[in-house]
């Protein structure tokens, strides 16, 4: 079975997270069984249920409206009544945590719990870094440090609290613990997020050969891509253009295809762009808190990387790589609008504006929603005609709306734009919309030429084999492809028909029984891959089985082509074909 590339739409760590499943300090979760110490014992208050309103803000919670679920927590902290022990202090950690989700962060610092040293709870520890920010934001440094360094126990929201202590002792004034080297037994990306933090704060201390240091590090390491421009941005505050040039020209040529390191070089060369400011203490702690909601993100911990995001952004409304993340997160959890209203926080003046507008685009397309992404992508074309991202996004969504000769006609620019930079997706997503559009000859051709520039690429082995299948052509190079792409993703349901299939053509039915039942078993619903099961039981002599298969794909909604020829197979089974090889 042919399976069409993935989307080429921005991506980022939150692919396929799914916020009613996290697991995570704080998170919600199922009310519990009546009779419980808990909000399920709640007592009712006039007029309403007390029990409800949590029910509501639970089920709010889970499916990512969380400024819903804020006020129905808020109201039932503040619902009068008498209740049992705990209950109420639950809702109240519950509205806590909601609205600052919802991004009501002065709500949720008046809602705060007590700051006890010895609770070593998740909302202590929540709290104490919610009242350093907003001590932060209303630049009280030292309340802030104070805050953050006082004794406590328990180990939520570490990496939060870790990252913006030496910006808190930053804005205190004391800049010998600001920039202390950091030691301490966190995870590899807590540490480098803390360099980065330190290559900051030494510069803003005039320390610059020690900043370079720092910066130079973070630029040969793991993460090189993350801080290539900020250490070209120091570079361009120390008055070394040259240094910058280069070191955007030597990325580039790691990272060819780089919007961001583009557009950099593109402003150093035009010599129009201003030299980028040293971050302020407030911008600074952001940046911070929103590496700490990265590392959540990729932990899979989605409402803690929401909290600090909320946190960042009451710091520096202007942190637009936050807004972007906070976009996804609504985005996954089904939050449409406000995940558009995030990405629109984005101002076209913004370097990450066509990044947002995007995802934007990506969200109208998950929403099933073809014609306005369509219409988006194509007003972001006319928008930067020359940026190779939007192009393909614009190709994407034409092959969504089934125009694919359009498709091909936009990618067609993109690969003569610069055709050295042309990669196997692009030239794979040609191929296979010149295949839809009826051009297999210059389909067949972009498909080799995938499967060139990456030979391992169980898409294009998975493509390219299926289609020589279906088309009686070079069956034993076919197989030997396919198998190759199913030995990469064995999980694969549509990878294990198309091997199934190829069996059947080449008469091997016994092996292609066994890998059609093995794809079955991984797309149950699949209409397709039941048809082909039902061919091969045919084949094998077990007639039967077929005519079962060729029933359940009448049942899974096939397209009318299939649904004719499965009720004609039904009626008078196969006609006869080539013998079965031996096994």
């Amino acid at each position: 079975m042919m399976r069409l590339s993935p989307r080429l739409l921005v991506t980022t760590a939150l692919a396929g997270l799914a916020l009613s499943g996290c697991a995570t300090v704080g998170a919600p979760s199922a009310p519990p069984p009546a009779g419980q110490a808990s909000a399920a014992t709640v007592q009712s208050e006039p007029g309403g249920s007390n029990y409800g309103l949590f029910l509501a803000g639970e089920a709010a919670l889970q499916s990512g409206h969380s400024a819903e679920a804020a006020q129905y927590f808020s109201r039932a902290a503040s619902a009068v009544g008498d209740q049992p022990p705990g209950a109420q202090a639950l809702i109240r950690d519950k509205a806590f945590t909601a609205a600052i989700m919802a991004g009501d962060v002065d709500q949720a610092t008046a809602m705060a719990p007590r700051s006890d040293p010895t609770d070593p709870s998740a909302s202590q520890r929540l709290a104490r870094l919610v009242r350093a920010v907003d001590a932060l934001a209303d630049n009280r440094g030292k309340d802030a440090d104070q805050i953050l360094t006082a004794p406590g126990k328990g180990a939520g929201y570490t990496s939060g609290i870790t990252l913006l202590r030496p910006w808190a002792a930053a804005s205190a004034g004391d800049a010998k613990r600001a920039t202390a080297l950091f030691d301490g037994p966190e995870p590899t990306l807590t540490r480098v997020a803390a360099e980065f933090s330190q290559a900051l704060l030494l510069e803003r201390a005039k320390r610059f050969d020690e900043a370079e240091t720092d910066y130079k590090s973070l630029v040969s390491g793991q993460f090189s891509a993350l801080y290539t421009i900020p250490y070209g941005d120091f570079l361009l505050r120390r008055g070394r253009a040259d240094d910058a040039l280069a070191l955007y020209k030597d990325a580039l040529q790691h990272n060819p295809n780089a919007r961001d390191l583009k557009r950099a070089l593109a402003r150093l060369q035009s010599r129009k762009g201003q030299v980028p400011p040293l971050p302020t203490l407030r911008q600074g702690a952001a940046q911070a808190l929103t590496s700490a909601a990265e590392m959540a993100l990729i932990d899979k911990r989605f409402i803690d990387g929401q909290i600090y995001l909320r946190l960042a952004l009451k710091l520096d409304p202007q942190q637009y790589e936050a807004w972007l993340f906070l976009g996804d997160v609504l985005a996954e959890g089904d939050d449409h609008d406000g995940a558009r209203a995030a990405y629109a926080h984005v101002p076209a003046s913004s370097p990450d504006w066509l990044e947002a507008r995007e995802r934007v685009i990506a969200d109208y397309q998950t929403a099933g929603d073809i014609p306005t992404a369509l219409r988006l992508a194509q007003e972001l074309v006319k928008a930067s005609p020359d940026d190779r991202d939007s192009l393909v996004v614009e190709a994407e969504l034409y092959r969504a709306a089934e125009r694919y000769a359009e498709a091909v006609t936009v990618l067609d620019k993109v690969i003569s734009a610069d055709p050295a930079g042309a990669d196997w997706a692009i030239y794979f997503e040609r191929g296979t919309s010149l295949d839809r559009a009826g051009r297999w000859p210059e389909a067949e051709k972009d498909l080799q030429q995938a499967l060139t520039l990456r030979p391992d690429e169980p898409d294009v082995l998975n493509y390219l084999g299926y289609s020589w299948v279906t088309r009686g052509e070079r069956l034993p190079q076919a197989v030997t492809m396919l198998q190759k792409a199913y030995l990469a993703q064995p999980n694969s349901g549509e990878i294990a028909d198309s091997l199934g299939w190829a069996y059947y053509n080449m008469g091997d039915f016994k092996q292609a029984v066994q890998r059609l039942e093995r794809a079955v078993s991984l797309e149950p619903v699949n209409p397709e891959i039941n048809d082909h099961l039902g061919d091969a039981y045919w084949r094998s002599g077990r007639k039967t089985e077929a005519q079962y298969q060729w029933n359940r794909v009448l049942s899974l909604t096939p397209s009318a082509e299939l649904k004719t020829a499965v009720e004609r197979k039904l009626n008078a089974g196969l006609a006869p074909g080539p013998a079965a090889t031996r096994s």
